[in-house]
């Protein structure tokens, strides 16, 4: 068994539900502050701990999937996400959050590592690029809804609508009145059994890691780590988690501080906009890169987005609030293209280096609690103007990359 159209399909529902579970605390900021009246600096800490997970378990993880294989690292994962969502549901207090978005964050980060390879082999590698691709718009789709999701279900408590409907009324009958947030982990909860139940029933194909695609060994990451660009790139990952996440964390509540706007509604849309228009921007990128050299694509994206980011901040409400969105569409090709330059900007250990850079994810555990802290002592406005730093930093990978191989264009094509 290699190929498999079913297999296929349940990498992408996973990419869905870990999208749901990873974006969705930009949404619920407001409310712990409300619930438990902590500061900036403090409420920091839920997205702080989640992605230090990912800074703590991207490269074990490469080793335990290559030790046990994806399939008890994939229930794994779920289970962590399982305990972490029962833990906030049963035991709504400020603490058993913060740890248990630990535990969520670091069952994400070892399914992330584990799907990217079966992808490839169950839809076999002449269909990877497009299956990756429609993997993350599956993973943009979920980012979309999940403050919506949220929106709807806070909306809908206790209003004859829940009466009438079924699930909703169940989890009225578990949510406390005073925490309205907590039925979205009971939501969690239930999508990590169901994913438990079909992983359990699921044949997984047998999977030959490529060199890219393993985790090395110590000497590799020695190695690569005395390298300055290895450093300069791994920087820049870092910078853009904590740019992205700096910005979808902090816009609910800077709408409502700055301009009124109600969390569930318009500060719940304007994330949600946010992670739709991020997805959406790589369909231009896309297009672009085949028209221009990543570097100067990755020029234009870096200085619009900062751009729209002054307009968010200094606008009047009703452009911040579109505003907002629109950083997410120009932040959108950032990703890509600075890991893919940082990866043709070595000649070997491409796996390694690629653990490296995911390990870079834990920018995103730095940049909020960075602008809380900022936030607290100098207002949110001046917190969030930390952003131009860190999306600066990307901005620069396009003037100092040197790539061994640059991307391909059309131009290029007819010259040859």
């Amino acid at each position: 068994m290699a190929r498999s159209r079913y297999i296929v399909g349940l990498i992408l529902l996973i990419f869905f539900v870990m999208s749901f579970l990873t974006n969705i605390p930009g949404a619920i900021i407001p409310d712990i502050i409300t619930s438990f009246g902590v500061s900036l600096t403090v409420v920091a800490l839920l997205p702080f701990f989640f992605f230090s997970a990912y800074g703590v378990m991207s490269i074990p993880a490469g080793f335990l999937v290559e030790r046990f294989s994806e399939k008890p690292v994939m229930i794994a994962s779920f289970a962590a996400g399982l305990l972490g969502s029962l833990s906030i549901a049963l035991q709504p207090s400020f603490l058993v959050i913060i740890a248990a978005s630990f535990v969520i964050g670091a069952g994400m980060a070892a399914l992330q590592v584990a799907i990217n390879p079966l992808l490839r082999v169950a839809g076999g590698e002449e269909h990877f690029a497009f299956n990756s691709a429609f993997a993350q718009l599956v993973f943009g789709a979920a980012s979309f809804l999940s403050p919506r999701g949220y929106s709807y279900i806070v909306e809908h408590r206790g209003t004859y609508a829940a009466a009438a409907n079924s699930p909703l009324k169940l989890l009225d009958r578990f949510t406390p009145a005073n925490f309205p947030w907590v039925a979205i982990y009971w939501m969690f909860a239930a999508a990590n059994i169901l994913m438990i139940a079909i992983l359990s029933l699921t044949r997984m194909p047998h999977v030959e890691r490529r060199e890219d695609e393993q985790a090395g060994t110590l000497n590799m990451y020695r190695s690569l780590l005395k390298k300055r660009e290895v450093w300069f790139f791994f920087v820049c990952i870092f910078a853009y988690v904590a740019s992205e996440q700096g910005t979808a964390n902090w816009i609910s509540q800077f709408l409502a501080t700055y301009h009124h706007a109600d969390p569930h509604t318009a500060g719940a849309n304007a994330v949600s906009w946010f992670w739709g228009l991020l997805t959406l921007g790589c369909l231009l990128g896309m297009f672009l890169l085949k028209l221009f050299d990543s570097r100067h694509v990755l020029i234009g994206f870096s200085t619009a987005t900062l751009l729209c980011l002054t307009v968010a901040l200094f606008g009047p409400a009703r452009v911040s609030i579109f505003a907002f969105p629109l950083v997410g569409f120009f932040a959108s090709i950032m990703w890509p293209v600075v890991s893919s330059l940082a990866l043709n900007s070595v000649a070997e250990h491409h796996g390694s280096f690629a653990g490296i850079l995911c390990t870079g994810i834990v920018g995103g555990a730095f940049g909020p609690i960075i602008i809380g802290r900022l936030g607290d002592m100098f207002g949110l406005r001046v917190g969030m103007s930390f952003l131009y730093l860190t999306f600066g930093c990307v901005l620069s990978v396009g003037f100092w990359a040197r790539p061994l191989i640059t991307n391909a264009t059309i131009l290029q094509k007819k010259e040859t």
